[in-house]
């Protein structure tokens, strides 16, 4: 079976299923090993802040490396005993994409607003949003709903189908180890601020080059929709350096631009305030439709970026196997040369 065609298979399997409920998650195993990591090496740094960091770098490396080399032998077996470990790495390749359970979120969201339950709402939002939730009114649970959302194309789309067409399931699971490296201890909080540190620029290190190309692909996905196409790439040009993060603003800035609405503003996070800078114009106030064309944008930007990295990875491919033929070629021809 080709790599396409698993690719394919396993992106195809996320937006039927979303991510598996009653098997068990690979980010689950992940996070386990985190916890019990952690548990082990944050004792050491208490006292100090360098010692914290080299600790916190530790476990981080221990976590990423390991992932790598344990997919690495799932590739190997899957060459070996083709049938079984090939069912499994596509299972492994479905795992890595975030599709069908981000539009969901947010379709969970919409649905609870137009019913009119803000509480419920909230609620449900606190669930997968590190924002204190308790008193937002119904603006902001569908602005950071949107944030959210856009936010995690990079993250929960682009970056890992980049890393699984740049090195395979051992590159793409060991980015979502590193992501979530940084969803667990990668706060600038008074816990994790020098023991996650390492994982946090870890992850933005990782991103750097998806968050970039997820205004590309947004602006392509505007298009076809009929949004503002021109102000999607405008406001990405124009908003994407303003976030704090050196990646979150790219995606945020081409969907505020496709949907016309201006994110950031006043959040709060853990009991704290934060100003975070304004990305986009106010053309309008956001309305609880605006989650659903929202989703719509996500939904799309996945199949573009898809067709996007398939043509890419098969131009590259085609370009390289000719060379390499031709080189071959050229060795086997001197060498017979040489013999008449």
């Amino acid at each position: 079976m080709s790599f396409i065609i698993k690719i394919l298979i396993a992106f195809i399997l996320d937006l039927i299923f979303g991510d598996p409920q009653k098997i068990l998650h690979p980010v689950q195993v992940i996070g386990k090993m985190i916890t019990f990591l952690e548990n082990k090496f944050y004792k050491f740094g208490k006292n100090n802040r360098i010692v914290m960091v080299f600790w916190g770098a530790i476990l981080s490396l221990i976590v990423v490396i390991s992932t790598f080399f344990l997919m690495f032998l799932v590739l190997l077996l899957s060459k070996k005993y083709k049938t079984i470990f090939t069912v499994i790495e596509i299972y492994l390749m479905y795992t890595v994409f975030s599709v069908k359970s981000l539009g969901k979120c947010g379709e969970k969201i919409y649905k609870i607003l137009k019913m009119g339950n803000l509480e419920k709402a909230k609620k449900e939002l606190s669930n997968f949003v590190s924002r204190d939730t308790e008193n937002m009114d119904k603006i902001t649970v569908i602005r950071s709903t949107m944030e959210t959302i856009s936010e995690n194309i990079t993250d929960g789309i682009i970056a890992p189908m980049f890393f699984l067409f740049l090195g395979g399931l051992p590159l793409a699971m060991s980015y979502k180890a590193i992501n979530t490296l940084d969803s667990m201890i990668g706060y600038k909080n008074k816990k994790y601020e020098y023991f996650g540190k390492f994982a946090a620029i870890l992850d933005d290190v990782v991103n750097f080059i998806p968050a970039r190309i997820s205004g590309v692909c947004i602006t392509v996905a505007s298009f076809i929709l009929r949004y503002n196409y021109k102000r999607a790439w405008n406001t990405f040009k124009r908003d994407r350096k303003k976030h704090k993060s050196p990646n979150s603003a790219h995606s945020e800035s081409a969907v505020a631009g496709a949907l016309g609405v201006q994110f950031g503003g006043p959040t709060s996070y853990f009991g704290k305030v934060v100003e975070k800078p304004t990305i986009g114009k106010k053309l309008k106030e956001f309305k609880t439709e605006d989650i659903r064309r929202n989703i719509r944008l996500m939904y799309v930007t996945s199949f573009v970026t898809l067709i996007i990295f398939s043509f890419v990875y098969l131009t590259l491919k085609g370009i390289f196997n000719g060379l390499f033929a031709k080189i071959g070629y050229l060795i086997l021809k001197s060498f017979v040369e040489m013999f008449i």
